[in-house]
């Protein structure tokens, strides 16, 4: 009886099928700041359209593996790393100056490391960080601050910027009484005019000057060095699954694709995600915009993050960096060949907005009727002071600049009226007195272009 019960049990036993191992769990945590716009296509809208789940690696090893995705919203570059370094965040998004700090501090430990495996967006021009002051200050110039208060998250791109501004013009950090504050203190100050400048990053000075509050007297394309955002991962992550980043680098491309295809409505989806005005948003992502949306890692971007490893160290802000250990483009390559995409002919191509954004057309958001377009200033101006003496709302006008090519509000912007009724715009006002002098015209603001047009 007893054999014949054992010869039972064993013949259950062999009849179960086989018990599969449990599924390995894979958490992926990403550090992103959806008030950093250069961030987006690695950021919010990554998640909002859920692009990583798309991509997730569901073959071989990763057969049976349960994805645990989380999303931490930062307002700046610095908390991201400081996460990183606690492994509570495995993927950080961030900006130019917070990304070699974050590769330095990595590397200055015994045995963590980051890796740098792709870009998000950049600006030829470096425009993106700016320094602005309160819109009724008297102060034009960056030489002025001298002895002046100055805000900045301290540790992120813009702060990296000013420091850069200040080296240029000769004005040692003792000369202005530098303080430490987040991007939404720094604005709210500018505009209750309890500070006398704040340097931020993308798009808060725009956000200042959209918000009538704000008004730029530096821009980072003073600075003469490119202006970018990229992601950077654990290096224990990524070796550990490789493919998973590869979906990552994937996800980024698919998103930056997104907001090409459509800019307004991608603008209108991200005004709802993340607080910021869709106009503002406009004058970064839509043709001839402040941001190129490409991720590959090109020799121009090594050089930048090397020479803004020089500014830091300058300042004695930052330990040694080995750039050639911490870029890695070994990730964005196997990336780029899952989706067919030559990766050489992206790297090679480097917008630049004076030659891209040459005869692009002004614009003009109608708050019912959308935007329009006009190819010249004086048919712009006009369209401008009709839809103003019928009353109709304007959401945005958007003008360039002759100097650098970058888009900018046509009510920020300074225009030239020469003798012969020619009219050019310009970012900054030194550049506008300059072209003045040499057309024996006169500079004006947007208003006075109005009225020029009118009478």
């Amino acid at each position: 009886m007893r054999h014949g019960m054992k010869y039972l049990i064993g013949a259950t036993l062999l009849a179960l099928p086989a018990m599969s191992a449990k599924a390995e769990t894979i958490r992926i945590a990403v550090g992103h700041q959806s008030m950093c716009t250069d961030t987006y296509t690695a950021g919010i809208v990554v998640k909002e359209l859920k692009l990583l789940e798309k991509h997730l690696p569901k073959t071989g090893k990763y057969k049976d593996a349960d994805y645990k995705i989380t999303w931490s919203d930062y307002s700046s570059g610095g908390p991201i790393t400081n996460q990183m370094l606690a492994n509570k965040l495995n993927i950080g998004v961030m900006g130019d100056y917070p990304l070699i700090v974050n590769g330095a501090k990595f590397q200055a430990t015994k045995s963590l490391r980051t890796l740098y495996v792709a870009g998000t967006g950049y600006n030829l021009k470096g425009s993106g960080n700016a320094v602005v002051v309160p819109v009724k200050s008297d102060i034009y110039e960056f030489s002025q601050l001298k002895g002046k208060s100055v805000s900045t998250p301290v540790g992120s791109a813009a702060w990296g910027t000013l420091l850069k501004a200040l080296q240029d013009h000769k004005i040692p950090t003792s000369q202005i009484s530098l303080k430490n504050q987040s991007p939404a203190v720094g604005a709210a100050n500018i505009a209750a005019g309890k500070i006398d400048a704040h340097s931020d990053f993308c798009p808060w000075s725009e956000l200042m000057e959209f918000r009538g509050t704000g008004r730029k007297i530096y821009d980072g394309s003073e600075a003469g060095v490119p202006y970018l955002h990229g992601v950077v991962v654990r290096e224990d992550f990524a070796k550990k699954y490789p493919e998973v980043i590869q979906a990552f680098i994937k996800a980024v491309y698919e998103a930056g694709k997104w907001i090409e295809a459509d800019p307004v409505k991608a603008t209108d989806f991200m005004e709802k995600w993340t607080g910021v005005e869709k106009e503002v948003l406009y004058l970064y992502f839509s043709k001839g915009g402040h941001l190129t949306l490409e991720p590959s890692i090109k020799d121009k971007w090594v050089e930048a993050l090397e020479f803004n490893h020089g500014v830091l160290k300058r300042e004695k802000a930052i330990p040694p960096l080995d750039f050639k250990a911490w870029i890695t483009e070994d990730y964005i390559k196997a990336a780029y060949k899952d989706m067919g995409v030559d990766y050489a002919a992206d790297k090679a191509k480097v917008v630049d907005p004076l030659k891209a954004n040459a005869g692009l057309p002004m614009e003009v958001w109608h708050s019912r009727d959308g935007i329009s377009t006009y190819a010249g200033l004086p048919e712009f101006l006009k369209a401008v002071a009709k839809f103003r003496s019928v009353g109709q709302k304007l959401n945005a006008t958007y003008v360039y600049d002759k100097e650098t090519g970058l888009k900018l509000f046509g009510k920020t912007a300074f225009y030239v009226a020469d003798p012969k009724g020619g009219m050019a715009t310009f970012l900054r006002k030194k550049d506008a007195e300059k072209f003045a002098a040499s057309v024996d015209g006169k500079v004006i603001d947007f208003e006075g272009a109005l009225k020029s047009i009118s009478s």
